[in-house]
């Protein structure tokens, strides 16, 4: 199996196309002919996790956090060690990181899972972020991006041969559906030069003539023959067509998410819930407790989540109505808005936070390759722990 047809799995987990800006994912190491016979997954692709890639006979490791972040200007043994050793021991190296993130099914709805939340729906959709910077490694700069809306103006006796021409160069699909259009009655204008040939009235003089507007979805790819195909089948010498990037915004997709528990929940519960998740003894707890209340004896029912880096988030919770927010770490001033807004919050550590999603992303990933051996690293772990 090669790295190709892996990715194509990935892609379909966690498009990179929905990536946030400022990310680096894809395939970051490694050439996509290469053959696969095993694959492990880790959140970070340490010395030690090389090394066990190496020692278990690993061709390929899908690190979750970005193997290569910011620009390198050396790959070498004292400067990138790690991607220097995954090159030179032929370990090639993808990365999902915020991809599947705001991914349905993806990192933050398995944080969700830890809790139990229920009619949940992104923190943060897609919508809101910014939009990801064009990248070779994308089969688009964001969603939607792949298609256009394709605008023409013809003569009513022209519209039917128009649309199907446009139809037959690959236009019209939306979803489950083929040969959509859509047409609206105008009346077109113009004033032919000196040597213009008209298909209706005449060169030198101001023409009104009645038109009909065609608008129709292409892939992108496609834009060149479509439009070419409308201009072979119009009877205009210079028919005006209009090509209009779309942007569509997925449902289910964005970054963190928030959800009702299935009834109120004493905030010790839930903690409980979610340490039995992570596999971790210790959260970090910050709460804001009347006077006399005990520690961790808040009723929670509307929570939200977002693992990683994601305290800043804590305000996008507060908004949607949430009373508890777990994530990954908060800055020290932020956990003092935070809990001074009502709000209740726990951090796993960075990186507990986003482990979670590796159990249900290898099971994903061998119900589209059943024959390929996929591994949990054993070496990966958080830096930090609570002595």
């Amino acid at each position: 199996m090669k790295i190709s047809d892996i990715v194509k799995v990935f892609e379909d987990i966690a498009p990179t196309a929905h990536a946030m800006e400022w990310d680096n994912v894809g395939l970051l190491v490694g050439d996509s002919r290469s053959e696969v016979r095993r694959l492990m997954l880790c959140v970070d692709m340490t010395r030690d996790v090389l090394a066990e890639a190496v020692a278990a006979d690993v061709q390929l490791v899908m690190a979750y956090h970005p193997v290569i972040f910011r620009d390198i200007r050396r790959i070498t043994e004292s400067d990138s060690p790690v991607v220097y050793g995954a090159a030179r021991a032929g370990v090639s190296v993808y990365s999902m990181h915020t991809a599947l993130d705001v991914a349905p099914g993806g990192t933050n709805d398995v944080l969700a899972d830890a809790m139990g939340l229920e009619m949940r729906s992104p923190l943060v959709p897609i919508c809101s972020m910014p939009p990801a910077a064009p990248s070779p490694d994308r089969r688009s700069p964001y969603p939607g991006r792949g298609k256009c809306k394709i605008v023409a103006f013809v003569p009513p006796d022209d519209l039917s041969r128009v649309a199907d021409a446009a139809f037959s160069s690959g236009a019209g699909h939306i979803g489950k559906y083929e040969r959509c259009a859509f047409f609206s009655h105008g009346i077109g204008t113009f004033l032919g030069k000196k040597g213009a040939q008209p298909t209706a009235g005449q060169s030198g003089r101001q023409e009104a003539t009645e038109e009909m507007r065609l608008e129709i979805i292409a892939p992108i790819s496609k834009a060149p023959n479509v439009v070419q195909s409308i201009r072979s089948a119009h009877s205009y010498e210079e028919p005006a067509i209009d090509v209009y990037p779309l942007q569509v915004y997925p449902e289910g997709f964005g970054m963190g998410r928030i959800g009702s528990l299935p009834k109120p929940m004493p905030l010790k519960s839930i903690i409980a819930k979610i340490k039995k998740a992570a596999g971790i003894s210790k959260v970090m707890l910050a709460e804001t407790r009347k006077s006399g209340a005990k520690k961790g004896g808040r009723m929670v029912q509307v929570a939200a989540c977002a693992a990683g880096s994601c305290g800043p988030l804590y305000r996008d919770a507060v908004e949607a109505g949430a009373t508890f927010y777990l994530t990954g770490e908060m800055k020290h001033h932020d956990a003092l808005a935070a809990t001074a807004a009502g709000l209740t919050v726990v951090c796993l550590g960075h990186s507990n936070s986003e482990r979670l999603a590796l159990v249900k992303l290898a099971k994903r990933i061998k119900g589209e390759l059943p024959r390929l051996p996929v591994m949990l690293a054993k070496t990966d772990a958080d830096p930090f722990d609570i002595a």
